[in-house]
Formats: C-alpha cells, structure tokens, sequence
C-alpha cells in the first residue's frame, strides 16, 4: 500500500493538568498503530483554544481541571467536529449521564489500561460510544427513566444542607444558616447519610461529589 493510500491517522489533542500523566499517556498513544496527539493542553480555556487550532478528530479530556470540570466545556470542543472522551478518577452512573447529556461520546477510569484508552480513542473516532463497562447498566436505568439520578430523593432542605457540609460548615452553622432547631439540622444531616449510604459527613461529601451532586 502506498503512503498516499494509508488512512489518517486519528488526531488527539490531550487535556491533562497533571504533567506526569499527560506525558504517560501522550507516550502511549503517540506510541498506537495510526493515532498520534496534536496537542496537549493544561485547562478548559487551553483546551477550547487548541481545539480551535488543532482541529483534533478526538478530544481526551480530564474531568477536574484547575479552572473548573472539564463537563462545561464538551459542548464547545465538540463543536468543530471533535469527538469528546473524558477520563475520570471515580467514575459513576450519574457522572456517566452527565457526560452523555453533555454531548461527550464515552467516559473511562482514569486507572483504565492504556490499551483499553486507546482502543476507545479509535472507537470514539470512528463514531462510536464508549462507556466503562461497569457503569453501563446504571446509564441506561437513568436515561430510559428506570433509575433515579442520584441524589434525586433529596428535598431542597436536605440538599441545602448537602451544600452546607461541602462547605465544611458545623451541625450549629447549618442550622443558623437554615434558620431550624439543632435537632431539625441533625434529622436532616441524617436523612442525607442514610439516602446517600454513607456513614459519615465527609463520606456522604465524598459520594455527593462522585455523583456529581457538587462541584
């Protein structure tokens, strides 16, 4: 086959704040039969910048960025015709439709193998989905209405109060803020553990932002 008859290489531009991993992962797909990285950018505002410039055929783009999650950018760097692939470190259900709603074509564990990430780099650009298999089953309850999102059996006060302990606030901060009795605050404390299964303040934060309930 002659060079004018070999197909184009997939184009991928890498958003990636942390140096260490950007460059293991720019090695290993440069380092693919018939992809190579055109880019690599350190935030949301570089990644729309260079996508602009780049006019990458897939977009591998880390979830928390210093500027913000990378979610409210997807619409934009899809816009010129990128394929979007986010890579996360905790990876849910929830966060999974999220990305789907954002309009970003699959969502991989950040601990994915490299041959799983670049076999989904060429699925994604060949216009294909692709989905951590463990989180497929929870995206279709969502979608097709079967599930609840999560975090979807709260109550405005009990989400109120979802906010508050992300901001590191006391059982007696909260309810001055919310303007109820220590032990109104402690029932609603209460009734946010149990609906997000945790077993502590900091644990149901840590599950809250998992969903993707807080930033």
């Amino acid at each position: 086959m002659s060079s004018a008859d070999e197909p184009r290489p997939v184009r991928v531009l890498l958003v990636e704040d942390h140096d260490m991993v950007a460059e293991a992962l720019q090695l290993a797909l440069d380092r693919a039969d018939g992809i190579t990285v055109v880019g690599r950018s350190r935030s949301r505002a570089e990644a729309v910048a260079d996508a602009r410039e780049h006019a990458p055929d897939v977009v591998v783009l880390d979830r928390r960025l210093a500027d913000g999650d990378a979610l409210g950018v997807v619409a934009e760097l899809g816009s010129g015709g990128a394929r979007v692939l986010v890579l996360t470190g905790d990876a849910t259900p929830a966060v999974a439709v999220q990305v789907a709603k954002a309009g970003g074509a699959g969502l991989l564990l950040k601990s994915s193998q490299l041959g799983v990430l670049e076999s989904a780099v060429r699925d994604v650009a060949a216009g294909g989905v692709v989905f951590d298999p463990e989180l497929l089953p929870g995206v279709f309850d969502r979608l097709t209405g079967r599930a609840p999102a999560g975090g979807a059996a709260l109550t405005a006060r009990e989400r109120e109060t979802l906010d508050l302990l992300a901001e590191g606030a006391t059982t007696d901060e909260i309810g001055r803020r919310l303007g109820v009795s220590r032990n109104t605050t402690r029932n609603h404390v209460q009734r946010v553990l149990e609906k997000l299964g945790a077993r502590s303040k900091l644990e149901a934060v840590a599950v809250a932002r998992r969903e993707g309930l807080i930033g």
